[in-house]
């Protein structure tokens, strides 16, 4: 019986050992980064920071109204992104809380995006990121909006 309890205590070890090395031969190098880190690593041109703190570039959509998600930008084709300004067209989903906001509808407005005045991002000051958007309506446009609008953003 003392010899079983030994012979077993001694496999569980060789065991515990043998998945020890295993698992850190077998262990993955560093995970690579994501696209999103990819981008903010390798940008020297600003980024666009969007509602979640996160560094975004060239991005297809971008919500502007980030408390309640009622005006967003969509379908954003960049025509330039450098170092003092980008330049998209895209459209503006717009809600037109109608009665009011939790019952209204949505709806589209063609938009150019002009994003400029790059600053230091406070999150990661060795990138910049652009603090002002301007959204240029060459048509309709929402009843309570110039055909020009800029707006600060957020850091």
């Amino acid at each position: 019986m003392r010899h079983t309890t030994r012979t077993a205590v001694m496999l569980c070890a060789a065991l515990g050992l043998t998945a020890a090395v295993g698992s850190a031969s077998a262990a993955p190098a560093a995970s690579p980064p994501t696209v999103r880190e990819a981008a903010v690593r390798q940008a020297t041109d600003p980024v666009l920071v969007d509602c979640f703190s996160h560094a975004q570039v060239r991005p297809t959509a971008f919500i502007l109204a980030c408390g309640d998600g009622n005006s967003r930008l969509v379908s954003l084709h960049w025509d330039s992104w450098g170092p003092g300004s980008a330049r998209a067209t895209g459209v503006n989903v717009v809600n037109d809380c109608d009665p009011y906001c939790a019952a209204g509808a949505f709806h589209p407005y063609a938009v150019v995006v002009k994003l400029d005045r790059p600053q230091p991002w406070k999150k990661n000051p060795q990138v910049q990121h652009y603090s002002r958007i301007s959204l240029t309506y060459p048509g309709a446009r929402p009843a309570q909006f110039a055909r020009v609008v800029t707006y600060p953003l957020w850091n």
